[in-house]
């Protein structure tokens, strides 16, 4: 067999240390030592990790890149946030939507993304970022895959078209139904939400990713009705809640029953470490809450948890770079995951668990596998983490797709090296 491209001498996610990777036809052939064979291309990767592409499993792509339209969040609050994404929609262009998520996409392709799933807004009744983002969708598919959640942010009962503009959307060719009951004007109304959005998921065979329990307060309590909803339709392991800040305010009592239920219904977890540690607690004085939900609870408990960028530069959040190992050492220290197996979790929930959350076919690093990879400045996933780690070779369907160096300093010392590198000394 031709290999298209060999990697030599790699280090993979599960330990495996100084290992090559054979690529033919656009799929990962063979794994082992010292591959008999000569590619088209080689790459050295000795004491490099290997591992399948990141996957960011919760962003908002219609609006990332928008930081300043109309104007800044003052507040820094998510209220304010979500207003002011009111004002600029109607401001809104299908080809500026388009240019700042292909933008963005060069960005997340660039370290090591090869899928997201992105809520977009429905309560535009001229769906005019849903139909620029599936225009987008098109357009990266060779090197990038692009799941749509039909999100009806202001509201599905307080948005007065929310509800057919939604099922708009699904026809269009949306994949995934979105929700934010917290957002409803009433607890009760936010309940009805639920259960409606996840009946028309069911209906239509489709998977459910809701934003829920957004809040500090502890009695926003929809993961709930959610978790029952998915067992009531049998949705188990095609429904996602998103942020779940709410539990980390909630009593333990209450938390010992609520978890098992989630962990019963197989709805994921998907934590935001980034915005969420700055969204949240805003009412605090001190002692003032990190309001991320409860991660490593739900790890424990056997619940599929994985980690989202959310937001990059938009009306939520002033930074962000498309850097999903950057999320994951924020996960690290709010959720203070810092022994080798919590680390070893973060980096799972960056790669393998959302991949199992978007459902992505063929991901993983054995033979038979995509050949979607990502060749990092780090020997294993825990140094990937502290160093946030060059992305030295991202490859899409065996073909080299980013490069960048890794990461060095000159130094002017006398008696000290010319130049240093950053990763441990073995």
């Amino acid at each position: 067999m031709q290999a298209d491209l060999i990697l030599r001498r790699a280090n993979l996610p599960n330990g495996a240390r100084g290992v090559d990777m054979l690529i033919a036809d656009g799929l990962i052939q063979v794994v082992g030592p010292q591959i008999e064979a000569e590619g088209r291309k080689e790459i050295d990767a000795t004491d490099c990790l290997v591992t399948a592409p990141f996957v960011d499993c919760h962003f908002h792509m219609d609006a990332t890149l928008s930081l300043g339209l109309p104007r800044l969040n003052r507040s820094g609050t998510l209220l304010e946030g979500i207003t002011l994404w009111g004002e600029l929609k109607p401001l809104l262009t299908a080809d500026a939507v388009i240019e700042r998520a292909m933008a963005y996409c060069d960005m997340a392709v660039a370290q090591g993304i090869q899928a997201i799933r992105s809520h977009v807004d429905i309560c535009d009744d001229r769906l005019l970022g849903v139909e620029a983002l599936l225009d987008v969708k098109a357009r990266v598919a060779p090197y990038l895959d692009l799941q749509l959640v039909a999100f009806p942010q202001d509201g599905f009962y307080r948005a007065p078209k929310a509800r057919e503009n939604l099922l708009r959307a699904l026809d269009l060719g949306v994949e995934v139904v979105g929700g934010i009951p917290h957002f409803e004007r009433t607890m009760d109304e936010g309940r009805r939400s639920v259960v409606e959005l996840c009946a028309i998921a069911a209906e239509r065979g489709l998977m459910v990713d809701m934003h829920c329990d957004e809040t500090d307060d502890p009695l926003s309590r929809h993961i709930e009705t959610l978790a029952a909803e998915t067992l009531k339709h049998g949705l188990e392991g095609r429904v996602a809640g998103s942020h779940l800040t709410s539990m980390h305010s909630m009593d333990a009592y209450y938390v010992s029953k609520l978890i098992p239920l989630i962990a019963e219904a197989e709805v994921a977890a998907i934590a935001n470490p980034l915005v969420n540690m700055v969204i949240q607690g805003r009412h605090d004085r001190y002692p003032k809450r990190r309001g991320l939900t409860r991660i490593p609870e739900l790890m424990d408990a056997g619940v599929v948890t994985a980690f989202g960028h959310d937001c990059v530069m938009d009306p939520w959040y002033n930074l962000g770079s498309g850097d999903m190992l950057d999320v994951a050492h924020m996960a690290v220290h709010a959720a203070q995951m810092t022994s080798r197996d919590d680390l070893h979790r973060c980096f799972a929930a960056i790669t393998s668990e959302p991949a199992r959350i978007l459902g992505l076919e063929g991901y993983g690093v054995e033979p038979g596998c995509d050949a979607n990879l990502v060749v990092l400045d780090a020997a294993d996933p825990i140094e990937a983490i502290r160093l946030k780690a060059a992305r030295l070779h991202v490859v899409r369907w065996g073909s080299v797709v980013a490069t960048a160096p890794p990461r060095t300093a000159r130094l002017d010392l006398e008696g000290r090296p010319a130049e240093i590198g950053f990763r441990a000394r073995r």
